[in-house]
């Protein structure tokens, strides 16, 4: 038997955006078309069935798509817990962090106690980072390497983190604003569409504060440079600029 789209809609319980996110991202097969219109079947309302089941247990998208790329029974735990831990990224004590880092223990505690380091907790109370913290971290480390004094590094992460927590709650208001009560407006709010939006919206809004805060650092630099009268100074600096951005390929 085939559907139309309001009709799977209507039978799986998700909204069109959601079919649409989920065959965007290899989660749903496509539809049959015919001429412009599209015809589902009963495979596609159980595989969406299967995804909400899924979602409402608390597993991601990548589980899922983990999991339903293995085409074995849909109720076979053995094969979910396969899919959990093959989409499972690395995690790291704050032991293994530091050591990962090859920092003394004493130093990363330093910097979880001034709530400067943004870990997962875990429920016996501890704390866990991930392989993109250890990354961070990694390029973070370097500026020790230039002997830069840990407390002013510290005085002014915490100063730049009370800054950057204002702007993200103001953004996480627009984001509930614009996105999740407008969902809601149109007749529920359905989980796996708002996260499948904050997912595509995140690398683009990261990249736009990292690019503004790199061009604000990098233009007030050579400003401070140019007003100190050290010309031959500021030509050098501004030339190794412009051959990061070639490097870089920075806007």
């Amino acid at each position: 038997m085939t559907y139309s789209l309001a009709q799977i809609v209507r039978r799986s319980g998700v909204s069109v955006d959601t079919v649409r996110y989920y065959q965007s991202q290899g989660l749903l097969h496509s539809p049959e078309h015919k001429g412009r219109n599209a015809f589902y079947d009963d495979s596609h309302i159980e595989r969406l069935r299967l995804i909400r089941s899924l979602s409402k247990r608390g597993f991601s998208l990548k589980v899922i798509a983990a999991f339903i790329s293995r085409s074995v029974k849909l109720d076979s735990d053995d094969a979910l817990r396969e899919a959990v831990e093959e989409a499972a990224e690395p995690r790291y004590s704050s032991a293994e962090m530091a050591r990962q880092l090859g920092i003394p223990r004493s130093l990363l505690d330093l910097v979880e106690r001034c709530g400067l380091a943004e870990s997962l907790e875990q429920e016996n109370g501890s704390v866990s980072y991930s392989e993109a913290d250890l990354r961070v971290a990694r390029a973070a480390a370097k500026l020790l390497d230039h002997r830069f004094p840990v407390a002013k590094l510290l005085a002014l992460a915490i100063k730049h983190d009370r800054a950057a927590r204002k702007t993200a709650d103001e953004a996480i208001d627009l984001f509930n604003e614009y996105v999740r009560k407008r969902g809601a407006a149109r007749g529920g709010e359905d989980v796996a569409a708002v996260a499948g939006v904050f997912r595509e919206l995140l690398p683009t809004v990261t990249s736009l504060v990292a690019h503004h805060f790199q061009r604000l650092l990098i233009g007030r630099a050579l400003q401070r440079l140019k007003r100190s009268g050290e010309s031959e100074t500021f030509e050098v600096a501004r030339k190794s600029v412009s051959d990061l951005r070639m490097r870089s390929r920075l806007p």
